[in-house]
């Protein structure tokens, strides 16, 4: 009996990881109708992470009442794998959808990411995976901390809740009241990018812009964040600045390290551990993944190349089955990647061949299991 096991990542804008699981298991049953499939939609720590992991691996989804963006009420969210891992997606109490119109990360706060994780942790959880993606923040993670019991001490030694544009504000910082039960819980944050926390490359000059902030906020927001950078430095002696990832989600990868203890890894890492990826894929005879483009950049670590070097170590092909293939895929081979199949058939804009994705990747597959049916592998 053979068995495949199906990695996409999300071809972003069209379809949803889940979705490309389920048109591929749709096209391999035909010609192998007893095969043993296991599907792993990615989540990328952005939103849906906490579905697809759930849909990965099972578990349930945990609803809590949380601060929103701007201290408003609403339903935040999490999930709890079976194994008791719990899963926290910024994007549920912070994310940018959740502000509309109304974008001024100057003032949005992470404290709802924070009662999540204390939640997470108050409810017996040992590990929690926090994905950092479409956040509408600024804050470095202060809300966030503020959330388990850490208190930020202006000039004055009154106690506040920091935003990206009071960050300036602190002098002082007292971790005397943290969440104790946060002290034997390993937290992983999934960050796919390397940005430092301020300068030209790092979170305000970078991300703030789609987060609503003109020229002028873009070097406030960054002035903040590294007035902040020099007080958790002399406050909690840790140099978050330049540590890769920093910038990530307003400044968040720092405020994950500094005041969670919380390393920083590769989002399909993280997948790859959680959904023990080693040992599912083992004994299989094809490995399916895919991105919406596959080219040099993606050699640095995304979904594709992340999958194919485990299965390289496993001894299992990888197909890769994506929108766009663009220069410099070369390496790809050297790192697992067998084969390397693009879905679009004709020479079409982004816009027009959005709405016939999931028949080209249906096709694709169709003509990839008749090759292999073929071969009889």
């Amino acid at each position: 009996m053979k068995k495949f096991v199906l990695i996409p990542d999300s071809f972003k804008g069209t379809m949803s990881s889940s979705r490309i699981c389920e048109i591929m298991e749709e096209n391999i049953r035909p010609y192998y109708p007893d095969a043993e499939i296991v599907k792993i939609p990615v989540a990328d720590g952005g939103e849906g992470s906490v579905d697809a992991f759930l849909t990965a691996v099972g578990g349930k989804k945990v609803t809590v009442p949380v601060k929103g963006p701007y201290f408003e009420d609403v339903e935040g969210f999490y999930g709890i794998l079976e194994d008791g891992t719990a899963v926290v997606e910024m994007a549920a109490c912070a994310g940018l959808p959740m502000v509309g119109d109304n974008k001024q990360p100057d003032k949005t706060t992470t404290y709802g990411v924070g009662q999540l994780i204390a939640h997470a942790a108050k409810s017996g959880c040992r590990k929690i995976v926090v994905g950092l993606g479409g956040s509408a923040t600024n804050d470095c993670g202060a809300g966030a901390a503020a959330a388990i019991g850490i208190k930020f001490l202006d000039e004055n030694g009154e106690s506040f809740v920091p935003s990206g544009g009071t960050l300036s504000r602190v002098k002082k910082i007292d971790c005397s009241g943290k969440l104790p039960e946060l002290a034997d819980v390993e937290i992983v944050t999934m960050c796919d990018i390397d940005n430092p926390l301020y300068g030209p490359t790092g979170a305000a000059y970078v991300f703030a812009p789609q987060k609503g902030a003109d020229e002028k906020m873009v070097e406030f927001l960054d002035g903040q964040l590294k007035a902040f950078a020099a007080t958790i430095q002399s406050e909690l002696g840790q140099d978050v600045a330049e540590i890769p990832g920093a910038g990530a989600a307003g400044g968040m990868g720092a405020g994950m390290v500094a005041f969670f203890s919380s390393r920083l890894q590769m989002g399909i890492e993280t997948v790859l551990d959680t959904v023990a990826f080693d040992k599912v894929a083992a004994d299989a005879d094809f490995v399916f993944s895919g991105e919406g483009k596959i080219d040099f950049q993606s050699l640095r670590g995304k979904v594709v190349i992340g999958v194919a070097r485990r299965a390289q170590k496993l001894g299992v092909p990888l197909i890769a089955i994506v929108g766009d293939i663009g220069d410099g895929v070369q390496g790809a081979y050297d790192m697992g990647v067998s084969a390397i199949f693009s879905i679009n058939r004709v020479a079409k804009d982004f816009r027009e061949v959005m709405g016939r994705s999931e028949s080209d990747l249906g096709l694709t597959m169709d003509n990839l299991m008749r090759f292999v049916k073929r071969m009889d592998f």
